[in-house]
């Protein structure tokens, strides 16, 4: 048993977020994300309960609906604005800029379209609104460290990491 992903075990996986009407590859890791299964929510319940009993070299493919972790898309999360107004440094699709909204709360948004006069961004999470399917392949299973438990993950990790699965 003790080569299956069960709680309080240390996992590395890859993986990659697929859109499933188009088979585009919207997301994918460079390096394995590690995390201890059952204390860590790196991952979201709807993807971590699929991993339970898997074992290495395991391809699991799982489809999500983004409303769970996302919620619906809020269209008055999208912007447009001239772009003379919009520094120089931003002028990227895919940048991201922090704003704050009326309470002091950061918010992050994603310039998804730009040209010579107009600049849009969006806050809506970049999945959010799409069909997909988290595509995970299982590289490591091991006991996790008592210290990897306290923590949920890797000693030394970056709890920023992959944060688009959650």
């Amino acid at each position: 048993m003790s080569d299956t992903i069960q709680n309080e075990k240390f996992v590395e996986l890859n993986y990659k977020v697929i859109d499933e009407k188009t088979g585009d590859v919207l997301v994918t890791v460079d390096y394995p994300l590690g995390y201890v299964h059952g204390v860590n929510d790196v991952l979201s319940k709807e993807v971590s309960k699929f991993l339970d009993g898997k074992k290495v070299g395991d391809i699991i493919e799982v489809p999500i609906d983004t409303k769970l972790l996302y919620g619906d898309r809020d269209e008055s999360l999208v912007f447009t604005d001239q772009i003379e107004n919009v520094p120089e440094e931003y002028h990227e699709i895919g940048m991201t800029i922090t704003m704050e909204n009326e309470k002091g709360e950061p918010r992050s948004f994603i310039v998804t379209r730009f040209d010579d006069k107009t600049l849009t961004v969006d806050g809506n999470n970049p999945l959010c609104g799409r069909d997909v399917v988290f595509k995970l392949e299982v590289l490591t299973i091991r006991e996790a460290t008592d210290e990897e438990i306290d923590l949920g993950g890797a000693v030394g990790a970056d709890p920023e990491l992959n944060e688009i699965l959650k």
